[in-house]
């Protein structure tokens, strides 16, 4: 039996799940309200620079590896990585460093600052180590719609590996008394939605990806991701519909039997949605929906962005990935979770592409990626905020370069709330999510499966595991996996691959799933 799935949305984890599905023998189709693939992962194009719209960190290499593999596919056989060395930059308020790749040398930099801890360093990340094992491989790809998922003997004795009732602070501080030794090992959890003593010490999994792991580029820009797995969906057989703009899921008897989008009605067996859960929910009859208006007011957000695409008629002594951590840490942090408010001294991230991939800006030229992290639902995302904003991140990034940057800039585009609002109908305009509390991991966050609408699924970065490149990849696998379930229970759906472990297009047999 062929039955036929309805992807909303183009994200990465939507074009995964639509290779797994297609692969299993589902008739897939994916609408998308934009031009192009990717979602957040979007490019485009202006006077010779190439720019990369969201995602700019490459990290747990093994999970995209993971993907490619399960249809006979290597990473290299779409684009060309790069491990970045140094990893990145930081700028602090008298001082800067650059980051080693190499974990030898990080400890030989800390035990500058602080004696001792170049072994607590190695200790640290043993237990990352043993966190990235626990977490990634084997919890965040637990779909957490049933408890009994998380209640085998073996589950719950990897349970106290994950410290979840410890935080990232108070972890952290175990092992370092530096200030910033602890900036830069608290760095990986900024954009996770709280600040550090809010965030479980499980996500210190996250300094083995950067430090173990490596941090690398795509060469091309991080869009490369996106044309490869989107490049294998065809190859699949996925149909693809762009500029469709969903305007309503038909329902009948509890089930979805129809997507509406530019006066079209398009009939389905089961309908996902991969762009924003709340958008998503908003497409059904008020009855349909599983949470109300005061549930998604009652959530932590994490950051939304200010973000400029800046493209620069000269070389800057700038590396590939810098961190501006010269302001207090706490103020901003303040300004995005605790009083929401646009910060009077931000913060700031800049990548700069350019210097390790030439193709991605004119010859002699620097294609500059600057992001402030502001929190979701702010008022007042004008012009002239954002001109002040940039103003500010130019006068702070010329006097640290000691260079003019700002009398060079022949491109300028900024993107922020009402665009993240416009273009992905996202929920107060974030960017990254859920704020990843404890509270909101796993059962905390959005279901997978709907309750109210038997045939309807959820994808992405506001149901399981979260946001981020490598979970968007997890997301869409386990959704496929729950659709697969679904359709050989309820539809008479068989597959037509062989029962074959390497013919599967899952990790895991039919009878494991």
């Amino acid at each position: 039996m062929h039955s036929h799935v309805t992807i909303i949305g183009a994200g990465l984890a939507g074009l995964v799940a639509s290779c797994y599905l297609r692969k299993c023998g589902f008739e897939v189709s994916v609408v998308e309200k934009n031009a192009t693939p990717g979602g957040r992962a979007r490019q485009f194009s202006e006077k010779g620079f190439v720019f990369d719209m969201g995602p700019s960190w490459y990290w747990m290499p093994d999970v995209f590896e993971s993907f490619f593999a399960d249809f006979g596919k290597k990473t290299s056989d779409y684009y060309k990585l790069v491990r970045l060395s140094p990893s990145y930059t930081v700028f602090f308020e008298n001082e800067e460093w650059d980051i080693p790749s190499s974990m030898e040398e990080l400890g030989r930099l800390f035990e500058t600052l602080e004696t001792g801890s170049r072994e607590r360093l190695q200790a640290y990340m043993h237990d990352a180590a043993a966190k990235y094992a626990v977490g990634m491989h084997r919890f965040a790809s637990k779909p957490a719609l049933h408890l009994s998922e998380f209640m085998s003997g073996d589950i719950l004795s990897l349970l106290h590996k994950l410290q979840p009732f410890r935080n990232m602070e108070q972890h952290v501080n175990r092992y370092f008394s530096h200030p910033l030794i602890r900036k830069i090992m608290q760095f990986p959890v900024i954009f996770l939605g709280a600040m550090p003593h809010r965030i479980p010490a499980m996500y210190s999994l996250m300094n083995y990806a950067d430090t173990r792991l490596g941090t690398w580029y795509p060469l091309g820009g991080m869009h490369e991701i996106v044309k490869a797995v989107y490049k294998l969906a065809k190859a699949l057989g996925v149909k693809f519909r762009f500029g469709a703009d969903v305007a309503g899921i038909d329902m009948e008897d509890k089930k979805a039997r129809a997507v509406r989008f530019n006066n079209e009605r398009l009939a389905t067996d089961i309908v996902i949605g991969a762009g924003d859960y709340h958008g998503i929910e908003s497409l059904l009859p008020e009855d349909y929906r599983q949470y109300d208006n005061r549930y998604w007011e009652s959530r932590e957000m994490a950051p939304s962005c200010l973000l400029y695409f800046l493209g620069i008629d000269k070389r800057l002594p700038l590396q590939h990935h810098s961190l501006f951590f010269d302001t207090s840490f706490e103020g901003h942090g303040k300004a995005l979770y605790q009083d929401p408010e646009w910060p009077k001294n931000p913060l700031f991230y800049v990548c700069a592409p350019s210097v390790t991939d030439p193709s991605v800006a004119p010859e002699g030229c620097e294609n500059l990626f600057v992001l402030i992290p502001v929190a979701a639902g702010l008022d007042g995302d004008t012009a002239a905020m954002r001109r002040e904003y940039l103003d500010m991140v130019l006068k702070r990034l010329e006097e640290r370069t000691k260079t003019d940057i700002k009398n060079h800039i022949v491109f300028q585009k900024d993107y922020a709330i009402s665009d993240f609002q416009q273009d992905y109908h996202a929920f107060k305009g974030n960017a990254y999510g859920l704020a990843n509390t404890l509270m909101q991991t796993a059962f905390g966050k959005p279901r997978m499966h709907s309750r109210k609408v038997e045939n309807l699924f959820f994808c992405g970065q506001l149901t399981v595991p979260g946001p981020g490149l490598p979970p968007a990849f997890l997301s869409g696998k386990m959704v496929a996996e729950q659709v697969l379930k679904y359709a050989q229970q309820k539809l008479d759906f068989s597959t037509h691959s062989t029962k074959e472990k390497h013919e599967y297009p899952f990790s895991v047999q039919p009878s494991e799933l």
